[in-house]
């Protein structure tokens, strides 16, 4: 008789591993963000400092990790310590007009969270131009309702950006009725705030910044219901006080036949420069508090065609594809020397200058060929490209390109409004 085996089930038991530092951040990483702490066993006062002596290009990856980390990059303290310790610097910042609705959408230049590919085939087009990415991208601000905008109307200051709109009012008892509105974004926190609004209805404007002071010149309507007359018309608003000067700049001088309807306006040399559409210019003196006639044709016309900034008192504009400077002592426009590396933006239908701390911010769009496949043909590369500057002679400009790369992919159908460069 055989006898049967007995068996027994024995309980296998896995051995707890302690954790190594990759798995802990990966079950971390599973948790609820809102549970987190910023950074473990380190004081609120000392996590303050760290992330102020991190540059302002890593914020918008930093605001993804939390909730906390959120409300951290945008907290007023954070910002108060960073000037404290000198480390403020210049954020490069865009507006666009997106979708069918023409929506006021706000980008800021940013590092690349990381290496993320592209399509391939829109990968081999920007190849074609660019070898390696630089890790720069242009990320959207998070932020809500923004009013609407025109390029003529943006300036930064500071750590804000004003912007001087002409809209309709949409509620209480002037609604429909035109006005001139002042709203200021706050670059610290992405939150718009509204100043006191101009008095006059201007139905042209034009915005420029003078020693903390913002001159928005324009033109009216006479008080005149019967006549179409229209009066220019100079409002200065100042930073500190946050007011508009009680009084206009007087604009009824002898030259009548000076315009400011769709002027455009720049500050140099410490004077309020405004051009007309026909290529002539007024120049308002505030040390003087007088106007003066402009005797640079060549430099008006210019700067009514095309977007210019001022750096270190030098204006810069584009032309037939290239960069370009003034030289006032020759009263002529001069080419950059320098620029290697730099592609041609001939065929760009958009090209905007800005100031980025000293620097020549330079962005241009580029339409993807429809040939690279279905639905290419719609979309819009934005490129960047930092310049750094450096004057050898009274007659030369040298520019170095830092970098350049295609920062951001738009619809076909856009409108880019301005880009500028704020302080925080």
């Amino acid at each position: 008789m055989k006898r049967k085996r007995k068996t027994t089930t024995r309980r296998i038991t896995k051995k707890k591993r302690s954790p190594t530092p990759q798995s802990t951040t990966t079950i971390a990483s599973l948790a609820d963000p809102d549970d987190l702490v910023l950074v473990p066993s380190l004081p609120d006062d000392l996590v303050l400092v760290i992330v102020a002596r991190v540059p302002r290009l890593h914020y918008p990856t930093l605001s993804l990790v939390s909730k906390r980390f959120r409300s951290l990059v945008a907290s007023p303290e954070l910002y108060k310590v960073r000037s404290l310790l000198g480390h403020t610097e210049s954020c490069l910042y865009v507006c666009l007009e997106l979708g069918l609705n023409k929506k006021v959408s706000w980008f800021t230049l940013c590092r690349k969270p990381d290496q993320t590919t592209l399509n391939s085939k829109r990968s081999a087009y920007i190849s074609r131009k660019k070898e390696e990415s630089s890790g720069y991208v242009l990320a959207r601000v998070s932020i809500s309702d923004s009013p609407w905008s025109n390029s003529a109307g943006l300036v930064a200051v500071g750590s804000d950006i004003y912007n001087v709109a002409d809209i309709y009012n949409v509620a209480g008892p002037t609604i429909g009725e035109r006005c001139v509105s002042l709203s200021v974004m706050d670059c610290q926190s992405h939150t718009w705030r509204k100043a006191p609004s101009l008095r006059v209805k201007l139905l042209t404007l034009s915005a420029s910044v003078l020693d903390r002071k913002i001159y928005v010149a324009g033109n009216y309507k006479a008080r005149d219901t019967e006549s179409n007359k229209l009066e220019n018309s100079v409002e200065v608003f100042d930073i500190d006080t946050q007011m508009w000067d009680s009084v206009p700049i007087p604009c009824h001088f002898k030259y009548r036949d000076y315009q400011f309807a769709y002027c455009k306006s720049i500050c140099t040399d410490g004077n309020f420069r405004v051009a007309e559409p026909f290529g002539k210019a007024l120049v308002y003196i505030p040390k003087e508090d007088r106007w003066d006639t402009v005797e640079q044709p060549c430099m008006e016309r210019h700067l009514y065609s095309s977007l210019c900034c001022t750096i270190d008192n030098v204006v810069y504009s584009t032309s037939k594809g290239a960069v370009i400077w003034y030289d006032t002592e020759a009263s002529k426009w001069r080419d950059f020397q320098g620029l290697v590396g730099l592609p041609e933006f001939l065929d760009a239908s958009c090209v905007r200058l800005t100031d980025y701390g000293g620097k020549l911010a330079l962005l241009w769009d580029d339409e993807l060929p429809s040939f690279y496949g279905p639905g290419f043909g719609h979309h819009t590369l934005i490129w960047c490209a930092v310049i750094s500057l450096v004057r050898h002679k009274s007659s030369e400009i040298w520019g170095k390109v830092e970098w350049f790369d295609h920062v951001l992919t738009v619809p076909r159908r856009y409108t880019f409004v301005n880009a500028l460069a704020a302080t925080v």
